[in-house]
């Protein structure tokens, strides 16, 4: 268990909130080519958590297997078979918190980590039975491999982009249909999968664009249509420190710019909010931009340019500073050809904020 110590030592240091993955193929026998079957042996998984506890290391949910759903990846298990799986395994988490006296701080029960199939997603839950599995964890990569000769257009294709949609509406559906008590996690995306695409996922949306996600963008996420290009996404949040709304708008179309103005819900609310009708109609103040564009309009370039300037580590290693635009917000604002942008508009207050803080 040395390095299960290494791990934890490591977790608490970074306040991480954990979540395990446990071997779901022991015990089990390959009887095809992919399929395994027989009961899970959760003798292991037994040992883990319980000497998990009797260290007071926090894991905040236990997730069984990876990837064994549907058609699975190098191996798969019948979904009856899960659920009746997981009945043994929430016993085993039920059993030892309560031995630890720690069921106020019993963990979350996931599965099954793999691809989404709404046929097994069902045999699961109908195996398992009500308020066994917590969570109902899927993974989606739906660009394809990594390999695809056409990925790096399918990722500015909208149309290809959207058909993920279907896939949440129909785990949605199945999940209330079968598992009401469970909520929907996406345990893994990615794109491409196999570790994407060469010269296409690595380069332009980089670690700079995240890091500004979370720097800029809260937890609170709002409505947000526009009457334009497909090509053109767009996205609001409550932003990070409270303070308005941020706004993260993608243009795809690597030809064409698209210009923006920015409006609340126009007078559509009720008189318990009336106070924010008087800001219904423009948006006021100032806004901060962040313009992130390829170098030299490569979409395949490693590097990323904001609001013109290159953004490279220090000499130091350290992280640059990164700093915005300022506009008036009641302003048209550019959103160039295969850019993204992050639009802080302080002074749009959306009722889901002031509740989100």
């Amino acid at each position: 268990m040395e390095r299960w110590d290494q791990l934890n030592k490591f977790f608490n240091r970074t306040g991480t909130i954990l979540t395990f993955g446990l071997n779901a193929l022991n015990g089990r026998k390959l009887v095809d080519e992919d399929l395994y079957v027989g009961d899970w042996d959760p003798t292991n998984a037994h040992d883990l958590i319980n000497y998990t506890l009797s260290k007071g290391y926090k894991v905040e949910s236990w997730e069984l297997g990876n990837e064994l759903s549907a058609e699975g990846v190098s191996g798969r298990v019948e979904g009856t078979q899960y659920g009746k799986d997981m009945i043994v395994l929430k016993k085993i988490i039920n059993k030892l918190y309560k031995e630890y006296n720690k069921t106020s701080e019993k963990p979350k029960l996931m599965a099954p980590g793999g691809f989404f199939n709404a046929k097994w997603f069902a045999d699961m839950f109908k195996a398992s039975g009500p308020g066994v599995v917590d969570v109902a964890t899927h993974h989606n990569y739906h660009l394809g491999a990594g390999v695809d000769p056409t990925l790096f257009y399918k990722m500015q294709d909208p149309y290809t982009l959207s058909t993920i949609a279907q896939t949440y509406a129909d785990v949605e559906q199945t999940i209330q249909n079968y598992g009401p008590w469970a909520s929907a996690w996406v345990g893994e995306s990615g794109g491409a999968y196999n570790s994407g695409g060469r010269i296409v996922s690595h380069a332009f949306v980089n670690g700079f664009c995240a890091l500004l996600f979370h720097r800029l963008m809260g937890t609170g996420v709002l409505k947000t249509s526009h009457n334009g290009s497909p090509f053109l996404r767009a996205y609001t949040h409550c932003s990070r420190d409270k303070a308005g709304v941020t706004m993260l708008l993608i243009n795809l179309s690597n030809t064409t710019g698209v210009d923006i103005k920015v409006a609340s819900d126009m007078n559509l609310y009720p008189p318990r909010l009336a106070k924010y009708a008087e800001m219904s109609e423009m948006v006021t103040g100032e806004r901060e931009e962040y313009h992130l564009t390829p170098m030299n309009g490569d979409l395949k370039s490693p590097f990323m340019l904001l609001n013109g300037v290159p953004l490279n580590i220090t000499k130091d290693g350290e992280i640059p500073e990164m700093y915005p635009f300022i506009a008036d917000a009641s302003a048209p604002m550019h959103i160039a050809p295969s850019s993204i942008a992050f639009i802080k508009l302080k002074e749009l207050k959306a009722p889901a904020c002031d509740a989100d803080s």
